[in-house]
């Protein structure tokens, strides 16, 4: 039975803000013979995975045999795979190299179902490691419960403002004080289309994850220069004719539209200012455009409307023959998971199991959930073998330094002109701090706990 659309349109609006074994479903089959395989390289990390002789149990989750990883998705409700196809490239691959130190990761498949985040969390904290490689949209649900079981995570991404910045945590866009963002919406309206910053529009999706996104761009717009002249809202099922949004931007003269809503809907937007004459400088289609369902879909407009998008630091897939990194990951899709589609947020997720991989085979035989933490934290130009710019992880609340913009065109994405400066990313770019009462990240103070308590 397919979800009711107004709740899958609040599936859509909130995640911009992403079988029964073990509780979870298993990606993994029995390597064969792992013991005797070279150990992998992947980008320039090297011996990423390898075998060894690891013997008895360090931690839960680790035997003698192998390591049980909690991934998060929400694929019984939304039914995008993109955890789920990474989990099984990243340790198919690892595992035919021998594992992380001999001992096999097994992913097992948290499905909350966008509403079930507590019942999945509280199996994963009875039988999991560590949760590496996935994201559900109400997050926020299980940070407490993970926090008082000493869960760590290394999320492909993080949705709600509880779980941003939560302890125990390690997130690779930017720091929760902070708009990811500040570099990105700097250069839009100071550099690329400076008569755009008199007057800045913003149309959001009405739902309390997307609203407080809005306050947060408004206030980091104002930061920068910009006039915000135009905000609204619309309702999260879905709205059946654009034609009045439409107008009322061209009314109140908005030259560069920040859109935060399920992208499927802003196609019907896009035509409806073309259909009445009007062309803005800009339209911030944010990064979950980014995929080929939003060319096919935009494509009548794209010829008119200057549709952007930023990735906050990874390497476009469009032009992965020029990344080895980029380009060993499609590959890698191509042989363990041939029918998946390799997304902006499958990068990000291959990327955190490749942090989680270094930090475990450093930590030997003797795996822990504190050494492994503590070792990942460790990174300072994080870059996940070369899939994304370089992120300092030592900082747990620090402002992104690198952007990079696409535009989308009736062929497809492509690098926009923004003037890149290290390799496909412009990086030092400016910093916005907050100065909003907006929620704060959960601690384990919060939950009675300290990091002596971390094992």
């Amino acid at each position: 039975m397919r979800p009711h659309r107004p709740l899958a349109a609040l599936v859509a609006l909130t995640l911009l803000a992403a079988g029964c074994a073990r509780g979870g479903t298993s990606t993994e089959e029995t390597p064969g013979a792992a013991q005797a395989a070279a150990p992998a390289d992947f980008g320039d990390l090297k011996g990423i995975c390898k075998p060894g002789k690891a013997t008895g149990s360090s931690a839960q989750g680790v035997t003698a045999k192998e390591i049980d990883i909690g991934v998060f998705s929400d694929v019984g409700f939304t039914k995008n795979s993109e955890y789920l196809d990474t989990a099984k490239v990243f340790t198919q691959w690892c595992n035919a190299a021998g594992g992380i130190n001999g001992r096999k990761v097994v992913a097992n498949i948290r499905d909350a179902r966008f509403m079930e985040v507590r019942q999945r969390m509280l199996e994963s904290c009875r039988e999991d490691f560590a949760l590496v490689g996935g994201s559900s949209g109400l997050d926020g649900l299980g940070v407490k419960d993970r926090l008082s079981c000493l869960l760590p995570a290394f999320p492909a991404q993080v949705v709600q403002l509880e779980n941003n910045g939560s302890d125990l945590q390690i997130g690779q866009t930017g720091g929760p004080s902070y708009n990811r963002y500040t570099g990105y919406i700097t250069w839009l309206v100071k550099e690329a289309y400076p008569a755009s910053a008199g007057s800045v529009g913003i149309l959001t999706g009405d739902s309390p994850a997307t609203k407080t996104l809005l306050e947060q761009a408004k206030e980091t717009f104002a930061a920068v220069g910009a006039k915000i002249t135009y905000t609204d809202l619309f309702p999260p099922q879905g709205v059946t004719d654009w034609t009045p949004y439409a107008h009322a931007i061209k009314s109140k003269g908005v030259k560069g539209l920040m859109y935060l809503g399920d992208f499927k809907d802003l196609p019907k937007l896009q035509q409806a200012l073309t259909g009445i004459g009007y062309k803005p400088d800009w339209i911030d289609a944010n990064s979950n455009a980014y995929n080929p369902a939003f060319i096919q879909l935009a494509a009548p407009s794209l010829g008119t409307q200057n549709t952007l998008a930023d990735l906050s630091g990874i390497h476009p897939l469009e032009t992965a023959a020029a990344n080895p990194a980029t380009r060993q990951l499609v590959d890698l899709f191509k042989k363990h998971a041939p029918k998946a589609q390799v997304t902006l947020p499958g990068v990000r997720a291959f990327s955190t199991w490749l942090l989680f991989a270094k930090a475990a085979s450093s930590c030997g035989e003797n795996l822990t959930r504190k050494c492994l933490f503590e070792t990942a934290v460790k990174e300072t130009a994080w870059t996940g073998g070369g899939l994304q710019a370089p992120v300092d992880l030592s900082k747990n609340d620090a402002p992104l330094s690198c952007f990079n913009v696409e535009k989308a065109t009736p062929q497809g994405w492509k690098p926009a002109d923004f003037k890149p400066d290290k390799g496909a990313y412009r990086c030092n770019a400016p910093a916005h701090r907050f100065t909003g009462g907006y929620t704060k990240p959960v601690k384990l103070a919060d939950v009675g706990k300290s990091m002596s308590d971390f094992k």
